[in-house]
């Protein structure tokens, strides 16, 4: 079955609601206030049954997620029996309205595959037929708005008016639509070029961090061996002591790569982010950090929350040490429910900000750091958003993420 998005059917149903609207006008001009003999009693059945039918179509175009084109075209096939019923009661072919059979076509035409279009042509070919075929002929008119063929030519005017309108509609409705779905399926492509990327550098990183291990573990006994030795310095042993600190974040980052993931939620929010910060301002003291916000309690914190807030924030005091100007601003406060931040730096602007995955426009940069982010924002279901700072140059990044309760 070819699966197509109900908007379909919620265009169609809108459609058939003015056709509705155009049927019961016409039969009441042409019956009731000129005068023309014909039943109206099938006229207003079929015009009545027409608008229960699109009371459902209506509804199932609200609550379906997917359709077929084999419900499509039956829809369209109810519209063409009405139709070939009107057309019937209204002097078979020779009713101006009788083109009306080609819209049903027109628009299947421009939305599923051609043998869904040549089943609805044949669908339209059986309704012009049998409207033709078992049509009662028009009485012969003559008064205040002409003859017969007067008002067949007035007919045909409305009709072509009719035509433009409907395909004007429904054609800018399915551009507008196939529009949304380019940008949407960019964005899927870009997503997963990224997601791609991301995890060849997450597999890469997991056999690094083995291979670090030992180095950085060797590394650890030579500094411990050096604090030991007699004659060492109150300054070169700071310095040791600044070295081992360093050493065991690194260490503890390697290992936090060769693990598991850790599952959601464990953890009080504000500790971890103090943690976190603690740990990010360790490894890089150069940089002054100006942090502004409160965090509620009773919260909890997913653990790629944390990577996402350091990789912001290395970004930012790259951007900011690059300009001669190592502030990092960060705001972080919980709203509603969600933890919504932003993470300033004061660098030359968009300019550090942006590139693709796995290229970077810093020195030594990899080029991972907002394609991680991203990644970490979508799978927990938040926002991300890039801005020119208000003041002094450089950018902001803007973030809010869902949390959970403790203990939830």
């Amino acid at each position: 079955m070819h699966d197509i998005s109900p908007s379909l059917l919620k265009n169609l149903a809108t459609l058939r609601w003015f056709a509705v609207a155009g049927q019961a006008v016409t039969v009441a001009l042409v019956v009731h206030a000129l005068g023309i003999p014909l039943q109206a009693a099938p006229l207003w059945t079929a015009i009545a049954a027409l608008a229960l039918f699109n009371l459902w179509a209506s509804w199932r175009a609200r609550h379906a997620r997917r359709v077929g084109a084999t419900e499509v075209v039956a829809h369209a096939g109810v519209d063409i029996a009405v139709l070939a019923w009107l057309i019937g009661c209204s002097g078979g072919a020779m009713n101006p309205f009788a083109p009306l059979f080609l819209l049903p076509i027109a628009l299947v035409a421009v939305a599923l595959p051609p043998r869904w279009v040549v089943a609805t042509a044949i669908l339209g070919g059986l309704g012009y037929a049998g409207s033709s075929y078992f049509g009662r002929p028009l009485p012969h008119v003559h008064g205040l708005f002409g003859d017969a063929f007067d008002l067949h030519v007035a007919g045909m005017a409305v009709m072509f008016a009719i035509s433009v309108a409907v395909v004007t509609f429904f054609l800018s409705r399915l551009a507008h639509a196939l529009r949304e779905r380019e940008r949407e399926l960019a964005r899927l492509r870009e997503q997963a070029a990224r997601n791609e990327g991301i995890l060849a550098l997450a597999t890469h990183a997991a056999a690094v961090a083995h291979e670090l291990n030992t180095p950085l573990g060797t590394l650890t006994l030579l500094i411990e061996d050096r604090l030991d030795q007699p004659g060492t310095g109150a300054d070169e042993r700071a310095d040791l002591q600044t070295m081992a600190a360093l050493v065991d974040a690194c260490r503890d980052r390697v290992r936090e790569l060769a693990a598991p993931a850790e599952p959601a939620g464990n953890g009080d929010l504000a500790a971890a982010l103090d943690a976190v910060i603690a740990h990010w301002q360790l490894v890089r003291p150069a940089i002054v950090l100006q942090r502004s916000g409160e965090l509620a309690a009773g919260l909890t914190l997913d653990p790629g929350v944390g990577h996402l807030l350091q990789a912001l924030l290395n970004n930012a005091a790259d951007a900011g040490e690059r300009a001669g100007d190592p502030r990092v601003a960060l705001h972080l406060e919980t709203r509603a429910g969600a933890l919504v931040g932003s993470v300033r730096d004061y660098g030359s602007g968009f300019d550090d900000v942006r590139g693709a995955l796995f290229h970077s426009t810093k020195p030594h940069g990899l080029g991972v750091g907002l394609a991680l982010s991203h990644a970490t924002v979508e799978r927990l279901g938040g926002e991300l958003s890039l801005h020119a700072a208000p003041a002094d140059g450089g950018a902001l990044v803007a973030f809010r993420l869902p949390l959970g309760e403790a203990g939830a």
